[in-house]
């Protein structure tokens, strides 16, 4: 997780850099901001990754001494396909426009994100099958 580390931290200080450079020149509000949340974006995930190898250590793909042999076999358990990734998607999407287009689409977004919520806990509590 070294490397995806390195890499996100250097994208949150490379577009905090430039976002700092665009507001002196331009004092304009919502590139500003925009450039200050894709910097973000680049110091969340990269702080985790940098926490998570700090604690974990390397991986096999970090250490340069590792052999192909040594990453062979599982890798770990992933989960089966679903639904309800999708439908809290879309009840996240229509609460969002309802912002926009107006307060009736509340409705149906909260009604999806809450069945989305239910639907993940049975699936999980399940076994995979709802």
């Amino acid at each position: 997780m070294r490397v995806e580390a390195i890499i996100l931290l250097f994208l949150g200080v490379f577009f905090g850099i430039v976002g700092i450079v665009y507001w002196f020149w331009s004092y304009e509000d919502a590139g500003t901001a925009m450039l200050v949340g894709t910097s973000a974006l680049g110091f969340l995930p990269g702080s985790y990754y940098m926490f998570w190898h700090r604690r974990m250590g390397h991986r096999v793909e970090d250490r340069t001494d590792a052999s192909i042999a040594e990453g062979a076999g599982d890798i770990n358990s992933f989960p089966g396909s679903s639904i309800w990734p999708f439908v809290l998607g879309m009840g996240a999407f229509l609460t969002l426009l309802s912002l926009v287009f107006g307060i009736w689409l509340i409705l149906p977004g909260i009604s999806l994100i809450l069945s989305a919520a239910i639907g993940v806990t049975a699936e999980s509590r399940r076994g995979g099958h709802v």
